[in-house]
């Protein structure tokens, strides 16, 4: 089966080659490409743990070590217990105006008895009066009070607030002591070692997407009115030996400006110097790796 495969690969080369021979402005070659991200330390400290090797796959958001957070952990258990100090000094309202409301309370019942006894002529208008003037000031005294205490509890809340905001951003940093995959990906290359001291924006490993891989392919001028945008086309893998694989791919973008053909390319014209880059989006099935050649059939 193998066998038949490289034969049927080969004699699809064969053709394509002499399909091309007198009009080669149709077929397009480059390189295949993925999307790579070097992921680097966000903390400063030891590697406690990282556990990965050249070629691992990985999921987004999985751990893949550690960065030591020890001194991190310190600053969060002093910043909490601050603000338990700070909270146990937030009065309790309710009952520092307990004594005021109460002889208010009293002083209301008091001036109710005077005011019936005032209408049997038993008590006078001065008593009335002098009740009422001692509920002005005990009304004044509450009100002054409770501002004077909501002042205060604001005053701790905020500070309380304040520190809340210390100990988010200690998380934050805590979160970024963990060493996490970006994305779903192959391991490319690995550049740090578990106990080496790391500091903030070292790389530590690169992570491609190997599923979906891009062919950036150069086209001539000439070739330019053969293609756009969204158009599919199809997709020649060259795996040496074992001949061409076809996939579909879709063109996702093409250059408004010229460059000289990279000394890896090696377009079908050679006489054309200035090339359009172009890529080219497909699913790969495993088989496409990075740097790999391959080429493109433009039009029928």
């Amino acid at each position: 089966m193998r066998t038949i495969l490289k034969i049927t690969s080969t004699l699809f080369l064969l053709i394509l080659i002499s399909c091309n021979s007198g009009k080669n402005e149709n077929v397009a070659s480059g390189v295949f490409e993925a999307t790579e991200i070097i992921v680097s330390a966000e903390a400063s400290g030891s590697l406690l743990s990282f556990n990965i090797e050249d070629g691992d796959e990985l999921i987004k958001g999985q751990q893949v070590g550690q960065i030591d957070s020890t001194q991190l952990h310190l600053q969060k258990l002093q910043v909490l217990a601050n603000q338990k100090a700070v909270k146990s000094n937030r009065p309790d309202m309710n009952s520092q105006l307990k004594t005021i409301q109460k002889e208010i309370d009293s002083a209301e019942i008091e001036k109710k008895r005077i005011e019936n006894l005032l209408k049997g002529d038993v008590a006078t208008q001065k008593q009335l009066d002098d009740i009422n003037a001692r509920l002005e000031v005990l009304y004044a005294n509450l009100d002054a009070k409770k501002r004077s205490l909501l002042i205060a509890i604001e005053a701790i809340d905020a500070q309380s607030s304040a520190m809340d905001v210390q100990v988010s951003s200690i998380e934050d940093q805590l979160d970024k002591t963990i060493i996490k995959s970006p994305i779903n990906g192959t391991v490319i290359l690995k550049y740090a070692e578990e106990s080496e001291f790391s500091g903030l924006g070292k790389p530590l490993f690169k992570v491609a997407d190997m599923s979906r891989m891009i062919l950036v392919a150069y086209l001539t001028s000439n070739q330019l009115s053969l293609v756009s945008t969204g158009e599919q086309v199809k997709v020649f893998a060259e795996f040496g030996e074992e001949g061409l694989k076809e996939y579909q791919g879709v063109l996702t973008w093409i250059s408004n400006k010229s460059e000289f053909t990279p000394k890896t390319v090696q377009t079908q014209d050679e006489r054309a110097n200035l090339v359009y880059a172009v890529k080219i989006a497909l699913e790969n099935d495993g088989f496409i790796k990075i740097g790999m050649y391959g080429s493109i059939q433009l039009g029928e």
